[in-house]
């Protein structure tokens, strides 16, 4: 059988439907087999940013998954229905005030690996950086430590330190911005 979603026989498609209102989680996967490349394909021309794409996929997928019992064979296939919530999600997703967020600290993450691929005759060091960052909250130092002197990712920085990256983003800007305080 060819697993293109517009060639699924009707048939298949509402066995599919009722095993998924069933709450069967083998029928759950089969879903995602079958529809979320096509689904990542339609999501990422609208948001243009693949780890947003893939987010916005799974999060799109929980909510088809409960919210199938509203799903009407009578008003259009399956797929174009998830393409519905799917576009949806990625509409809130961009309208999102934490994507905003996020795209404004992304510089940070560029900055840091900017200096982390500069040529070697750049020290933080020689600008004395170092003994400014010792006026941080012991919080936002170590963040600085591992973003600037370490060479972590902003993603690396918040699993070696157990924490949500958001966190590490929000506590990289404070440090920032204080350390620009402290410059002047």
């Amino acid at each position: 059988m060819n697993s293109t979603p517009a060639l699924l026989k009707a048939t298949d498609e509402e066995a599919l439907v009722q095993r998924l209102v069933a709450r069967d989680e083998q029928a759950l996967r089969l879903l995602h087999d079958r529809y979320s490349q096509n689904l990542l394909t339609v999501v990422l021309r609208l948001v243009h940013d693949e780890a947003l794409a893939q987010d916005v996929l799974q999060e799109g997928l929980l909510k088809v998954w409960l919210s199938i019992a509203s799903y009407d064979p009578g008003r259009g296939r399956l797929f174009t229905w998830m393409v519905r919530v799917c576009c949806n999600q990625a509409i809130d997703a961009l309208r999102s005030p934490r994507l905003r967020f996020h795209n404004s600290t992304k510089s940070l993450e560029v900055s840091g690996a900017q200096l982390a691929s500069a040529p070697s005759s750049f020290n933080p060091e020689h600008i004395g950086l170092r003994e400014l960052t010792l006026k941080l909250k012991p919080r936002q130092r170590e963040v600085i430590d591992l973003l600037y002197f370490g060479g972590c990712t902003q993603a690396e920085t918040a699993e070696q330190l157990g924490i949500p990256l958001a966190t590490v983003k929000t506590r990289a800007r404070a440090a920032l911005h204080v350390l620009a305080q402290l410059a002047r």
